[in-house]
């Protein structure tokens, strides 16, 4: 049987708080579906993982099942999932069943999934508006659409269809921007893991190991220590691998004198960590990686200074930009004036992406970078606030050129952090892997 979260009460205030939004529009009922069981190949399936929005209302994490919210003068919360079934539990576990999942995740009342295409057209009737996700897959859209047409069918006896489909994850994407206290505890678990795995990466990395050998360290310190999976596939790259941003850890020797980037992190009770360090496989850095090094920490201590409640997400980007430009010049990359390389966009060749992303339940978590107004209008961007999480991950990539020097040919750094917003600044969740350039060398000696 599925474990359930230790506490189902901000579940429940999640289920409320949802409630309350539709209630101001009007009322409604809300139709969410967690994610399909995929096959990997012929009888095997890929390793199931529930659909984010879906948990972050339910808690609940078993396969085939479907909340429904219905906002009025009596709300109500209702879940659909698999019924007990002895023999298939033989080979899968446990299920919950109907009748004990509504009692231990706190539902109003639950049925089996069975009886769903039966009961759902009669919640839709006489309900202002339907609340579900846009860009459903074919198998659950065609479905969605044949309970709306059955409810339609009940025009002449005087029943009526929502009127409406609205985007359920605009509002839940609004809901997720800022963690609640238990989202946070979860995301400083995934943190410390993570972080402990890079350090275990450190020390273990040597010239002549592959890739995958180093990935293989993160993979065994994540699951040690309780997290279930990685929050997406780590990136392992060594030497120029370094230089392509989302190469995947593979077969190539790392040889004396490359820098390693290392991208990863676990996910833990669902929630994403998202940590990335660069680091010399022979333990010390060379003058040019030391050079770029700094100037990439640098540029990750100016975005963090302005991650704060008042700041927006875009001031981090920018402050991150202003050290990588001038830096970039002084090394004699670039020429011209600091305003003019920012200006002309010419740090990109070698910064081509922004300093970070929202995180949480997903590694680039939901929310809209921006404040919400009109479609087709300029939007400013979002202002930070606290219990928002994000990322600060600047990052420099030098690829072989003419126009460039050979000693910083093929030298690929990030520096990635997870941030989350205080009241009076920000606190970096990843901190229990070095990034100064001295400790990491000192740690790499033990």
């Amino acid at each position: 049987m599925s474990l359930p979260p230790n506490d189902i009460t901000p579940f429940q205030q999640r289920r409320a708080r949802l409630l309350a939004r539709m209630r101001a529009q009007g009322g409604g009922i809300a139709v969410l579906p967690t994610a399909p069981a995929a096959m990997r190949n012929r009888d095997a399936e890929h390793p199931y993982r529930h659909d984010s929005d879906f948990y972050y209302l339910s808690g609940f994490i078993e396969p085939e099942a479907w909340l429904v919210l219905i906002a009025g003068a009596d709300d109500r919360s209702l879940l659909f999932c698999r019924p007990r079934h002895p023999e298939q539990e033989i080979w899968e576990g446990l299920r919950w069943g109907p009748e004990a999942a509504a009692e231990r995740f706190g539902f109003d009342d639950a049925h089996s999934i069975e009886t769903l295409d039966q009961v759902l057209p009669d919640l839709l009737l006489d309900q202002p508006a339907l609340y579900a996700p846009m860009g459903l897959d074919d198998t659950r859209g065609k479905q969605m659409r044949g309970w709306l047409a059955a409810a339609r069918g009940r025009a002449r006896a005087g029943r009526r269809a929502p009127e409406q489909w609205r985007d359920l994850g605009v509002a839940l994407a609004e809901m997720r921007l800022i963690k609640d206290p238990d989202e946070i505890a979860a995301m400083r678990r995934a943190a410390r893991i993570s972080a402990g795995a890079h350090a275990r990466a450190m020390r273990a990395a040597r010239p002549g190991m592959h890739e995958y050998e180093l990935e293989a360290e993160l993979l065994y310190e994540f699951r040690r220590h309780g997290a279930q999976a990685p929050a997406y596939g780590s990136i392992v790259a060594a030497g120029a691998n370094a230089c392509v941003l989302h190469y995947p850890a593979g077969d190539a020797v790392m040889k004396d004198g490359d820098l390693v980037l290392i991208d990863a992190g676990c996910e833990f009770d669902s929630y994403a960590a998202d940590i990335t360090r660069t680091f010399p496989v022979n333990g010390r850095y060379s003058g040019p990686q030391r050079a770029l090094y700094d100037l990439t920490v640098a540029a990750q201590e100016a975005a963090a200074q302005v991650t704060r409640p008042g700041r927006s997400f875009n001031d981090g980007h920018l402050a991150a930009l202003r050290v990588l430009a001038q830096g970039l010049i002084d090394e004699k990359l670039l020429e011209g004036s600091l305003d003019g390389v920012l200006e002309s966009g010419a740090y990109s060749r070698f910064y081509m992406h922004r300093t970070g992303h929202w995180l949480g339940l997903d590694v680039h978590d939901a929310g809209d970078y921006r404040e919400p107004g009109p479609i087709g209008e300029e939007r400013p961007w979002r202002m930070l606030q606290p219990g928002m999480v994000l990322t600060i991950e600047p990052g420099l990539y030098v690829r072989p050129a003419d126009d460039v020097p050979a000693r910083f040919w093929d030298i690929g750094i990030r520096t990635e952090d997870d941030a989350l917003v205080t009241d009076t600044g920000c606190e970096l969740l990843t901190r229990g892997v070095p990034v100064d350039a001295r400790e990491i060398e000192a740690l790499m000696r033990e």
